[in-house]
């Protein structure tokens, strides 16, 4: 059963970025349902046709230093996030399905990548 959203305020062009640097000024102090929804419908329409998206078991690697935001996923009605950098050859492993066909986001098992980072897999 897919969850009732109601739709986009007119002109809505809010990111999940965006969204996040709204919560880290506190306004509002989480980030959550309908504006992720939304923030996600806004970003997919933004991506290319053709383009290939994250599926379980897929491994990426950071080709660069790169700065990343990520939202958390709790059982309890509440999202939390941060920022961090990935260091060049850091890996991320798609950790499930994700729930869209073209996902945004996806769940990642951050154990996984500091594993690689310490060298324990090859």
């Amino acid at each position: 059963m897919s969850k009732l959203v109601p739709p986009a305020p007119p002109g809505w062009d809010k990111t999940i970025a965006d969204l996040l640097a709204e919560a880290n000024r506190g306004q509002p102090a989480s980030v959550g349902s309908p504006q992720v929804d939304w923030a996600r419908d806004y970003e997919r329409r933004r991506i290319p046709p053709g383009m290939r998206f994250p599926r379980k078991g897929d491994v990426y690697a950071a080709t660069k230093d790169i700065y990343v935001q990520y939202l958390t996923s709790w059982a309890a009605p509440y999202t939390g996030g941060g920022q961090g950098n990935l260091k060049a050859g850091d890996r991320v492993l798609v950790h499930g399905d994700p729930v869209y066909p073209e996902p945004i986001t996806i769940y990642a098992n951050e154990s996984i990548m500091l594993s690689w980072r310490k060298g324990w897999f090859q």
